[in-house]
C-alpha cells in the first residue's frame, strides 16, 4: 500500500482528490467525510463543477486534525469548531497547528487532553501500529461509536479483500488493539469493543446471508468450550466455510460439555472444533471425551475428528486433537474432512 505521503504527492493539480480517495487515504468512511463537510464545514474549499468534492492538501490536513481530535475522544462539532479555528487563525500553515500550537496545550508544548474529553473520560486512539490503513480507519470509527462508519468500512474491506485476509490483515489487529486497551484501560473501552464486536459479526453473518452448502460434504460442527465467551473467530471460520459451501453447525459460547455431546451424536459431523481464548478454559479432558464418542448403527460406527484452535491451546497437550493455527489453516485442514 503506498505511503500517505506518496499519496499526496499525487494530489491531482487542477483539483485534488475525490471523496473515495481521501476515505482511502485516512482510513476514514465516505459518508463521515460527507457528514463532516455537511455538518461542521469541514470540507473542501472548492468543488469541480460546484458540486463534486476535491480535497486540496491543505483540506486533507484539517481533516487529520479532525481524525486526530475525534480519535482522542472530542465530540465531532467541538473537534470541527477547533480544527476551524486553527485553519483560519493567524500563523497556521496549510499543514495544520505544530505541537505548541495545538488547541489546549501546555507552556511546554505537550497537548493536554481537551477539556470536554477529560470530563467524558472519552478513550484515546487505537495502537494499530504499521497495519494496513483500513485499520486506523476502523480503529477511528470504533472509538467514535460511529455504528455507520464501521458497517460501511467493515462491508468495504469484505469486499475489497474477501473474507480471510480482510479478517487476519484489518479485522484480527483491531480487535486485538481494543482487547490490549480494554485490559489497560479497563472499563473504558468496553463499550468500544462491544459495538466493534457486535458490528463485526453482523458483518460475518451477512457475507453468507443466503448461501446453500454444498450436497455430500462433511458437517463441521463449532463451540467454544465451556466457560468461554469469545465467540468472533468462530464465526470468521463459519463464515469462512460457508462461503466454500461447507455445512456449519456454529454453536457458539459456552457450550457444556453434556450439551456438546449430544449435538455430536445428533448432527453426526466430520469435525468438531473447540475455541479457547485462554489457558484457564483449554480442556484436554474435554477433547479426550469427545474424541472418544462414537454413533452410528453396530459394526459402522463413525467418531467425529475434533480439533482445537484458539490461543488457549498453545502449549497445552491435547492428546487425539489436531491443533488449528489459524483461520486459512482451519478452513484448509476442515475442507479435506
Amino acid at each position: 500500500m503506498d505511503p500517505t505521503g506518496d499519496l499526496l504527492l499525487e494530489t491531482p493539480a487542477d483539483g485534488g482528490l475525490t471523496t473515495g480517495a481521501v476515505a482511502r487515504l485516512l482510513g476514514v468512511a465516505p459518508t463521515t467525510l460527507r457528514s463532516w463537510d455537511r455538518r461542521y464545514g469541514i470540507g473542501p474549499a472548492a468543488r469541480e463543477d460546484g458540486r463534486h468534492r476535491r480535497w486540496t492538501g491543505a483540506d486533507i490536513a484539517a481533516l487529520r486534525h479532525m481524525c486526530a481530535l475525534t480519535s482522542a475522544g472530542l465530540p465531532p462539532a467541538e473537534a470541527a469548531r477547533t480544527v476551524l479555528a486553527g485553519t483560519s487563525g493567524a500563523g497556521t500553515s496549510s499543514t495544520g497547528p505544530s505541537r505548541a500550537e495545538e488547541p489546549g496545550a501546555g507552556a511546554s508544548g505537550a497537548p493536554a487532553a481537551p477539556r470536554s474529553a477529560r470530563a467524558s473520560r472519552a478513550p484515546g486512539p487505537l495502537p494499530v501500529g504499521r497495519a494496513r490503513q483500513e485499520c486506523r480507519g476502523l480503529a477511528r470509527a470504533a472509538v467514535r461509536l460511529d455504528a455507520p462508519a464501521l458497517d460501511e468500512l467493515l462491508t468495504a474491506v469484505l469486499d475489497r479483500y474477501g473474507l480471510p485476509a480482510a479478517w487476519d490483515e484489518v479485522i484480527m489487529p483491531v480487535l486485538h488493539a481494543v482487547g490490549r486497551k480494554w485490559e489497560t484501560a479497563g472499563e473504558r473501552y468496553i463499550e468500544v469493543e462491544h459495538l466493534l464486536s457486535w458490528h463485526v459479526s453482523g458483518a460475518l453473518r451477512g457475507v453468507t446471508a443466503g448461501r446453500t452448502p454444498t450436497p455430500g460434504a462433511g458437517l463441521a460442527l463449532l463451540a467454544c468450550v465451556p466457560s468461554e465467551t469469545h465467540t468472533l473467530a468462530l464465526e470468521a471460520l463459519a463464515a469462512t466455510l460457508a462461503q466454500q459451501g461447507l455445512p456449519v453447525r456454529m454453536f457458539g459460547a459456552a457450550v457444556p460439555a453434556g450439551a456438546l455431546e449430544d449435538a455430536i451424536r445428533r448432527t453426526g459431523p466430520a469435525a468438531v472444533v473447540l475455541w479457547a481464548q485462554s489457558r484457564k478454559t483449554a480442556s484436554p479432558a474435554l477433547v479426550a471425551r469427545l474424541d472418544a464418542l462414537e454413533w452410528g448403527v453396530r459394526g459402522a460406527r463413525r467418531r467425529p475428528v475434533v480439533c482445537v484452535a484458539g490461543p488457549g491451546w498453545a502449549g497445552r497437550q491435547a492428546p487425539g486433537a489436531r491443533h488449528l493455527s489459524g483461520l486459512s489453516d482451519a478452513v484448509d485442514t476442515l475442507a479435506t474432512l
